[in-house]
């Protein structure tokens, strides 16, 4: 009789279902294992071969094979360890057949019977939730899983301690959610000397999610700036948090069980991979633009990143997804991000100083900013210039306001997308397309009016056209104005055709 056990495969952010079959067979002595392990999965053997023998239960003198269905699937990870030893200790009559039938189990074995943490216990939970089973975890993994709330999550500290609650010696309470991380005090816009424009765009992009670029010379406060905007972002929505949750288990980025509600920001260095970036190498991993997801990405020193990475931006910017090709699978990971650029003017970063004149303008600016395409240009909404800051400005009392005072209005105007856009499957005025922006982001006459004469004189192109009316409908939000008006309007286009290609 073939005894059965339930894990899961992970493809991206899903999380496929995976039927653990254990028949013992008569003849020769041998433990096979089958259905596309990897090597990790392979060596499982060995770990539950030590971590029975551990328990005092020998393996039995005939042929056991294990196979892992769907067969076609490629099985990756430590995490088949439990599952594999659930199907053998129910195939030899130690845990009853049925109660093991009705769990997803995932865990890594030690040798000498642990149970290890691995990645992925939220997505797992998740589809055990849509599978009406219970989900049988690693200790550690506990509080992680338990967040998902559909779902009965057990964990166990050890094989002991699962085969003692199989058999009902001593049951296993269920786990309790991990506490909701406070976010760290976050830094104050108000510490940023002047570059009120720069600030205006840093609060247009959030309450938008509006893509900005920032150009600048060197310790001209680009970076500073960038660092700031977190504290002005409204917290992760229950939905958003587990979305963004689940990609962070993945990778193994959540701690002690706890989720946050502050948005992620990532800050990759310019060296970074495209793998690194867009997601990819062993086991196609998440990227920095999947980790991102529903928070910042930063990335300084823009024209430093190699041209195929950024070129790669283009697609997940449009779509809020990626796409990690491999030979035998596709995966598909979520990246909804806000994307903050900041660079130089050009190599030596003092085209714009009229104190340090640079020896090769323009053409050192027109060479280091045009290893920027101009259709990855065009996908940025806000374009800014943040100019050098006077050293006795910097003498000064602060006299911008907080980032608290900021925040109460990129919330407000967060609330009022929410409401206005419920039922349309956009978040923020940064999704609106199609009647959805037509309806919601039409200016009035004057405003129409403009916008038509900076199209017809600057050559818009027709994502630049719409993402003006996007911006627009942002300021109008933020100024608590239910129509886009033409001053809402002319301040977008300020802000489109500072920096960059006219387009």
């Amino acid at each position: 009789m073939v005894a059965k056990a339930y894990t899961v495969a992970f493809e991206g952010v899903e999380a496929r279902m995976v039927e653990v079959q254990c028949a013992l067979a008569a003849g020769t002595a041998a433990f096979n294992l089958v259905g596309l392990p990897d090597k990790a999965v392979s060596e499982a053997k060995e770990r539950i071969r030590a971590a029975l023998q551990a328990l005092s239960i020998a393996l039995p003198n005939r042929r056991i094979t294990v196979n892992l269905a769907p067969a076609d699937l490629p099985k990756e990870g430590s995490h088949f360890d439990l599952p594999i030893a659930l199907a053998l200790l129910a195939a030899l009559d130690i845990i009853p057949k049925d109660e093991v039938e009705h769990t997803v189990a995932l865990g890594e074995l030690s040798l000498d019977g642990r149970l290890m943490p691995v990645l992925g216990a939220l997505p797992a939970a998740m589809a055990a939730a849509e599978e009406g089973r219970a989900l049988l975890c690693p200790r550690a993994c506990g509080a992680e899983a338990a967040w998902v709330g559909a779902t009965e999550v057990i964990a166990a500290g050890s094989l002991a301690e699962v085969v003692r609650h199989y058999t009902g010696q001593n049951p296993l309470p269920a786990a309790e959610a991990g506490e909701v991380r406070a976010a760290p005090q976050g830094r104050d816009l108000r510490d940023v000397k002047g570059q009120e424009r720069a600030k205006r765009a840093l609060e247009i992009a959030a309450a938008g999610r509006h893509h900005l670029f920032m150009v600048g010379t060197p310790g001209s406060g680009k970076s500073m700036l960038a660092a700031r905007l977190p504290g002005i972002l409204p917290p992760l929505s229950p939905t958003e948090a587990l979305e963004t949750s689940m990609i962070h288990s993945l990778a193994g980025l959540l701690t002690e069980g706890g989720i946050s509600r502050q948005r992620p920001f990532r800050e990759p260095h310019h060296t970074a991979s495209m793998a690194a970036i867009v997601g990819g190498g062993k086991g196609a991993k998440p990227g920095e633009i999947s980790l991102a997801h529903n928070g910042v990405l930063f990335l300084d020193e823009f024209p430093e990143f190699p041209r195929a990475v950024l070129e790669t931006l283009r697609q997940p910017i449009e779509t809020g997804e990626i796409m990690v090709a491999r030979a035998n699978a596709h995966i598909r990971y979520p990246c909804r991000f806000l994307l903050v650029a900041a660079a130089n003017p050009c190599k030596c970063g003092y085209l714009s100083d009229p104190n340090r004149a640079c020896g090769r303008a323009p053409i050192c600016g027109e060479d280091y900013l045009g290893r920027i395409s101009g259709p990855l240009m065009d996908r940025f909404d806000l374009r800014v210039e943040v100019p050098p800051v006077a050293y006795a400005d910097l003498d000064l009392p602060a006299t911008g306001e907080p980032s608290a005072t900021i925040a109460a209005r990129v919330a407000a105007a967060r609330a009022a997308q929410s409401d206005r856009l419920d039922g349309t499957g956009a978040r923020v005025n940064a999704d609106l397309e199609g009647e959805a922006l037509d309806h919601f982001a039409a200016p009035d006459a004057e405003g129409r009016a403009l916008i038509t004469r900076v199209a017809e004189r600057m050559g818009l192109s027709a994502r630049g056209y719409h993402r003006i009316l996007r911006v627009a409908r942002t300021i109008a939000d933020l100024d608590g104005s239910d129509a886009v008006r033409q001053p809402h309007v002319a301040e977008a286009v300020s802000f489109r055709l500072t920096v960059g290609p006219k387009a």
